[in-house]
């Protein structure tokens, strides 16, 4: 029995090592809240960006 409840909590513990929180979305107090790990309304993703120090060498 101790084994099966041992296998039970292993098992539990390697599926929730996984997860994780991105978005969190409420009110408290009558205040609204969003957080996300994720920058959803910044896109610096166009290809413009150059390092600081590396234009300079003449990489970008």
């Amino acid at each position: 029995m101790k084994k099966i409840t041992l296998l039970l909590a292993l098992f539990a513990s390697v599926t929730l090592t996984g997860c994780q929180l991105t978005h969190i979305e409420g009110e408290v107090d009558g205040v609204n809240i969003k957080a996300s790990t994720k920058d959803e309304h910044h896109s610096h993703g166009n290809g413009n960006f150059c390092p600081p120090g590396q234009a300079k060498k003449g990489n970008c």
